[in-house]
């Protein structure tokens, strides 16, 4: 997600009881940005996506 959206959605994950969820975020806005300003972002939150999906985190199930 972009950083415009961090609060919502750690909002969102207090409401579905994982206060603790991490997530993979990027600078807003990405509408304006070249390809050369969102590949590194775009590979760096891959990298992070990768990693949480790999290691424990908290489920709400």
């Amino acid at each position: 997600m972009t950083t415009a959206f961090v609060d919502a959605a750690e909002l969102m994950a207090r409401v579905c009881g994982v206060p603790d969820h991490e997530f993979a975020i990027i600078e807003h806005p990405i509408a304006s940005a070249t390809d050369a300003a969102l590949r590194p972002q775009a590979e760096q939150a891959t990298h992070r996506a990768v990693h949480l999906w790999t290691h424990d985190q908290p489920r709400p199930w």
